[in-house]
């Protein structure tokens, strides 16, 4: 009997090609009683010779091939079987199902019997699935000729490196289970549109790129929304309190350290005075990749220049808001190794232990985000420290809403308007604002702090909605500076080269390259290409893998540089308070455009000359449209290039030892 595991294991693969619709319209019984058709298939389906998609039949797989009669079919197939150029012949219920109408002929009505029941049904044909040996049809083999006459290949296995990596043929994968996981067959066409458009081929289990050749398209059905990616965004949107609950449930399964071992680890110093700098962050800065990751590793690295001890406090189970005391562990680091998880009382014992005496050494804190933090833990873990004078960054606006961004339902700028607005009123993170604007009102009471903001708009933002006193010292101290250096490389002739830099986040933008992408795929006056640490599943842009580390700090400059990229859409729709990706792009001369939502990038570029602000994306499609935008090729800008400069963040703004 297959271990718990394994049969874990089995449905996973198993559901991914298994036509839940299909199996209930054949198998009355299971749909009656409600049955889960993945797991009837697995365990008693396949052994009374059911089928689990119009295009495999049980019996046949079997009957021509002994050698596995004791394993589920299905999955031997899906594993290894069409490796090995095992046929998959297709079931005779098949053809009913899936062929509902051709060539203008009257639809079959499968489930009400109109073709004559399971005895009219189409007759069992091969259907060779090896593509080294090519791929024979008949029968419901004409759907797959149907789908392959307008699929295209490249553009499949470019957007899908796994598929294009297993070596599977690209129209069998859709088929089978591509289009159930949103992968789209050809530029143009956009499964998840199709299927939300058209909530019958839904409902049905139709596979929509056939639906839509052999109907849709006779039909005048829509292949794409033209809601927009906005309206996307808001369709798949999470309720906060889901996602509270969502981070209670994975924080419960985290269990705290032994405090002992936490008092061990700390007791290893590389200061002999006593000198420590204690930082909180939304996350593990030496596990993840990121701007303010970066930073921290930076200021890290200064600080164990210097001889000082580093504690860091992350939080665990990836909470989206701040959080309520003792409903987790905090993730520690020190000196820059993983201690591991420990409850946030046993951190604030440990350092009340480890207090000398007389303390000689500089202390101090600086804290980067609260966000997934208790504030009140934080308090108690300072306090337990003697640490009451640091320094508050402005890296997000946790402290201004749970809405981090500050971006009504993730798709637009509000501005922050007061707590008590109407349009909070209608925000999902409306119901959660007040609770970080009373921790943080508590933790400015508390603490002797200075705000550092990394750009003057960041901090004009946050002042103009912060209900911290008007008096609160700050410093601006950008993350970078750009020094001249020089004229920036440029190539002579060809397309425009257009680039999507870092994280494909819809709040960065990447909805909207990838729209403008789209939409003039087909131009060979642009070409689009996404810069980052990974490709994105779906997506056929020319991709380039690109990872900033603090050992390659220059990467991103290095491949603007080395693909002599001319403009970086940079449409972010939240408020950068820095973006280390607009900094980079100038460094090299590349032209950046945006939008007015995008914070420090809109400010940057607007008093830099480094781009043009654009008002919306209407106006980012027409400027490529008329080909406005070739004027800003590095041919013909002969842009200046610059050294990029990083700071050492609050090292910098610290009393020399």
């Amino acid at each position: 009997m297959a271990s718990e595991a394994s049969s874990d294991k089995i449905y996973r693969l198993v559901s991914t090609a298994l036509d839940a619709a299909f199996y209930r319209a054949v198998n009355e019984d299971v749909a009656r009683a409600r049955l889960d058709p993945v797991h009837h298939y697995i365990h008693e389906g396949w052994r009374e010779g059911r089928d689990p998609a119009p295009w495999f039949s049980t019996r046949a797989y079997l009957d021509r091939n002994p050698d596995v009669r004791d394993m589920n079919p299905f999955h031997h197939y899906l594993t290894q079987g069409w490796r090995e150029g095992r046929e998959a012949e297709a079931s005779v219920f098949g053809a009913p199902y899936l062929w509902r109408a051709a060539d203008g002929e009257e639809s079959v009505d499968w489930l009400a019997g109109a073709s004559g029941g399971r005895e009219a049904a189409a007759k069992p044909t091969r259907w060779s699935r090896n593509p080294s040996r090519g791929t024979s049809h008949r029968g419901l083999g004409d759907v797959r000729a149907l789908v392959a006459s307008a699929f295209d290949a490249e553009f499949y296995l470019a957007a899908n490196p796994d598929v294009a990596a297993s070596g599977r043929d690209p129209v069998d994968h859709f088929l089978i289970s591509g289009w159930r996981e949103g992968r789209d067959p050809a530029p143009g066409f956009s499964v998840e549109d199709y299927l939300e458009l058209h909530p019958d081929v839904a409902e049905a289990g139709l596979n929509p790129f056939a639906h839509y050749l052999a109907t849709g398209r006779a039909e005048g059905r829509a292949i794409r929304s033209n809601a927009g990616f906005r309206q996307k965004v808001i369709a798949r949107l999470v309720p906060v309190s889901e996602r509270i609950e969502a981070a209670a449930r994975r924080s419960a399964q985290i269990a705290a350290g032994d405090p002992a071992d936490l008092r061990a680890a700390l007791a290893q110093t590389r200061a002999t005075d006593g000198a420590l700098h204690l930082t909180v962050s939304h996350d593990d800065f030496t596990a993840h990749v990121g701007g303010v990751q970066l930073c921290l590793q930076r200021e890290a690295a200064a600080i164990a220049a210097q001889g000082v001890d580093h504690l860091h406090l992350y939080p665990t189970g990836h909470w989206p808001t701040l959080r309520p005391a003792g409903r987790a562990p905090v993730g520690v680091l020190w000196n820059g190794r993983d201690l591991g998880v420990f409850a946030a009382t046993s951190v604030a014992q440990a350092l009340a232990a480890r207090r000398p005496a007389a303390r000689t050494g500089r202390r101090s804190f600086a804290l980067h985000s609260l966000l997934g933090h208790s504030v009140d833990e934080v308090l108690a873990v300072l306090a337990a420290a003697g640490l009451t004078r640091g320094f508050f960054w402005l890296h997000d606006f946790t402290s201004l809403c749970a809405g981090v961004h500050l971006m009504r339902d993730d798709v637009a700028d509000c501005g922050a308007p007061p707590p008590d607005s109407a349009a909070c009123g209608i925000c999902v993170y409306g119901p959660h604002r007040a609770t970080h604007v009373e921790a943080h009102a508590r933790l400015f009471a508390t603490l002797d702090l200075t705000v550092v903001a990394p750009s003057q708009s960041t901090y004009d933002t946050w002042r103009a909605a912060t209900t911290a006193p008007a008096a609160q010292p700050f410093r601006i101290h950008p993350h970078a500076r750009l020094e001249p250096r020089g004229p920036a490389a440029a190539r002579e002739g060809g397309p425009l080269a257009v680039a999507f830099l870092g994280m494909p986040a819809a709040h960065k933008g990447w909805l909207a390259f990838r729209d403008l992408a789209d939409r003039f795929a087909g131009d060979d006056r642009y070409r689009f290409l996404h810069l980052a640490s990974r490709p994105v599943v779906g997506s056929a842009l020319e991709f380039h893998e690109v990872s900033v580390t603090a050992e390659r700090p220059a990467a991103m400059r290095e491949a603007l540089d080395s693909l002599s990229v001319d403009v970086a859409v940079i449409w972010s729709l939240c408020r950068e308070t820095f973006s280390f990706t607009a900094y980079e792009a100038a460094a090299t001369g590349t032209a950046i455009l945006t939008g007015p939502d995008s914070g420090n990038v809109a400010a940057f570029v607007a008093e830099e000359g480094r781009g043009r602000v654009l008002a919306d994306e209407n106006e980012l499609a027409a400027l490529f449209e008329s080909g406005e935008a070739l004027s800003l090729s590095r041919a013909l800008r002969r842009p200046q290039a610059y050294n990029l400069t990083p700071s050492a963040l609050t090292v910098d703004l610290l009393e020399p030892r």
